[in-house]
């Protein structure tokens, strides 16, 4: 049984959900308001490799027929698909992770729950995306930004073809 004396909230910037328990002895304990196997596919389905809409960017490539390779880390920004030959780079990224800018994206959108956590979070995101960026161009790479809300779009196809000429 959980005891709120015994208990106190996590700070604003930990994730909210959480309780630790006061006393130090032996360990900290950490209680959840969801069962461990929700939690545990809750995290599974955070992917940051293969996602569905890199998984769809790669399918539009193969009607392109270039050879590509992926999540090179010695590239900097570990990009998604990179033509290391044509020195380009592909970023396929997640409208919600990397807040998506474009006015009315459906996925764009900022959690109620724990704002300080997330502004930081989405903050820290779109400064290392900057960042990653601005290293690949400085070292001559072109740099291709794509966005889970557009990789259904008729045009996709050739907006590959148009950045790989």
């Amino acid at each position: 049984m959980l005891c709120l004396s015994n208990w106190r909230k996590l700070s604003v910037n930990i994730l909210i959900g959480f309780w630790i328990k006061r006393d130090t002895d032996k360990c900290l304990t950490m209680a959840d308001f969801v069962s461990p196997e929700k939690r545990s596919r809750i995290m599974r389905g955070s992917k940051s490799k293969n996602t569905k809409p890199e998984l769809v960017v790669r399918r539009a490539l193969q009607n392109v027929r270039r050879g590509y390779r992926l999540h090179r880390r010695d590239i900097p920004g570990r990009p998604d698909i990179a033509f290391i030959g044509l020195q380009k780079a592909i970023f396929v990224h997640g409208c919600f992770w990397h807040q998506h800018e474009k006015s009315g994206c459906p996925v764009s959108r900022k959690p109620s729950s724990n704002s300080g956590f997330w502004e930081a979070k989405f903050l820290n995101n779109k400064e290392r995306d900057r960042r990653n960026r601005n290293a690949l161009i400085q070292q001559g790479w072109g740099v291709l930004e794509i966005w889970e809300c557009e990789v259904h779009s008729d045009d996709l196809e050739d907006r590959l073809s148009d950045f790989l000429r």
